[in-house]
């Protein structure tokens, strides 16, 4: 543990990534503290571990022996305990600096993308610890088992999230990287693809030399990358998917109701495994995590038969209960991409049964950028519910509002209707509901919070 950080403070602690980093730090023997908006289950979890959790932000929670203040991109300049750190002196770390200190000296898998990178990490952290390699992994997600998001382990091996979004991904120097998609988001940080392109072609070039790159053989942005990497210095590049010139090509995917059998071929052998959530989106997560494991030399029949061992993250595609013959199923879906992937998904599963959607859109700039997309995969639900955009860290655009959506969606021809009230929507969608139908709360804001209240209701 570098020095700097044996008595951290962090700004926002309760946050997926930020809590991650806590945790290993505090598994490793620092003083960790930190403040958050809010009391969670995360705070509570934090401290089990013997961290000091502040709640609210203020200049007071900040000890003056902190030797360092994490933040993350989320908080702003005029935070009082960040203000508080600069007039003390004390330096002030990104959440990203800090990871990245943390996998010194070990061998990191880097997982990025637009989408996917939380169910990819996972798989793999949960591959590597069956197969007993012990690895530590940062997540932006809870796990099912154990039901963590980051972990110090005994291995070699560090598995993390590389967060592309304010491009702090830079800041890692992974043996394996991991590209599973390249597209237009976090329209605040990137005005185009070509600055997509260009930051994913710096993370390419931070992978150490002789390292390797796992990336899509079938997305077209990451098709792009491929050509604008491949000449990069000592870079081993290893592609996968359906495409017929993929190093580790998906010869079949079969849909077994939440399940899917995935069948590879593999330096001329086909290899068949279990994935045990839905669709084809999640297979080829599987299938990259499998290809990271190979390319640590790691057997792949072994991976094969641990990659069964992965249950699920919290929010991807996690089933809340069932009450009244109605399943509730919790989605991190924010992104058409996802919310298409993540539908698809239902619908293989579902039979014919309907499927009706809570959706709650998250951020004015991506609504700004994405709302048409995002209505248009809501036409791939029977119905669906909107909820007002959920801000995160954005002030209001104006004339940006869900309406966009809903208009998008009523245009491709899908059955919809608008809930301002937050609170009555259980109620709403309870109603819609008959038994055999699966609801879907999705989003990456607070939408989460309501499936509990959805079985309550329907439990009525």
């Amino acid at each position: 543990m570098p020095t700097a950080m044996d008595r951290p403070h962090f700004i926002g602690i309760g946050g997926a990534g930020m809590s991650g980093i806590a945790k290993i730090l505090a598994q490793r023997g620092a003083k960790v503290a930190g403040s958050d908006a809010r009391d969670s289950a995360t705070a509570e979890a934090l401290r089990a571990l013997g961290v000091t959790v502040h709640i609210g932000h203020d200049a007071a929670h900040l000890a003056p022996d902190a030797t360092c203040v994490v933040v993350s991109s989320a908080i702003r300049a005029d935070n009082p305990e960040l203000a508080r750190a600069t007039g003390l002196g004390i330096p002030v770390v990104h959440r990203s600096d800090a990871l990245a200190s943390l996998m010194d000296g070990l061998r990191p898998i880097a997982v990025a993308g637009t989408h996917g990178k939380t169910t990819t990490t996972s798989m793999l952290a949960v591959t590597l610890a069956t197969l007993g390699l012990d690895p530590s992994y940062a997540i932006g997600g809870d796990l099912d088992a154990p039901g963590t998001n980051a972990l110090h382990g005994g291995g070699d091996i560090f598995v993390a999230e590389a967060d592309e979004s304010d491009r702090s991904f830079h800041k890692y120097t992974p043996e394996v990287a991991i590209v599973l998609n390249v597209e237009l988001d976090h329209h605040a940080n990137y005005a185009s693809m070509d600055e997509i392109y260009e930051s994913f072609e710096i993370f390419a070039g931070k992978v150490v030399p002789g390292g390797t790159l796992v990336i899509s053989a079938d997305q077209p942005g990451a098709v792009e990358l491929t050509k604008r990497v491949r000449d990069l210095g000592e870079l081993k590049v290893v592609t996968y998917g359906e495409s017929e010139d993929a190093d580790l090509r998906i010869h079949k995917i079969t849909a077994r109701g939440l399940t899917s059998e995935v069948t590879v071929l593999l330096d001329g052998k086909l290899l068949t495994f279990t994935v045990s959530v839905p669709g084809r989106h999640y297979a080829n997560n599987a299938v990259a995590a499998l290809a990271a494991g190979i390319a640590l030399g790691i057997p792949s029949r072994n991976l094969a038969g641990a990659l069964k061992s992965y249950t699920g993250v919290k929010r991807r595609l996690q089933l809340k209960g069932e009450a009244a013959g109605v399943q509730v199923i919790d989605s991190y879906a924010h992104h058409p991409t996802e919310m298409t992937a993540d539908l698809e998904a239902m619908r293989s599963a579902a039979g014919e049964s309907r499927i009706l959607v809570l959706f709650q859109p998250h951020l004015f700039s991506r609504t700004q950028e994405l709302g048409k997309e995002m209505g248009e995969a809501l036409a791939l639900a029977d119905s669906s519910v909107v909820l007002d955009i959920y801000p995160a860290r954005e002030d209001p655009i104006p004339g940006i509002t869900s309406a966009l959506i809903i208009d998008a969606a009523r245009a491709a021809g899908a059955d919809v209707r608008a809930v301002a009230d937050k609170d009555a929507a259980p109620a709403v969608i309870a109603g819609m509901a008959r038994p055999g139908d699966l609801v879907l709360t999705m989003g990456a804001g607070d939408v989460t919070d309501l499936g509990p209240l959805i079985l309550a209701e329907l439990s009525k």
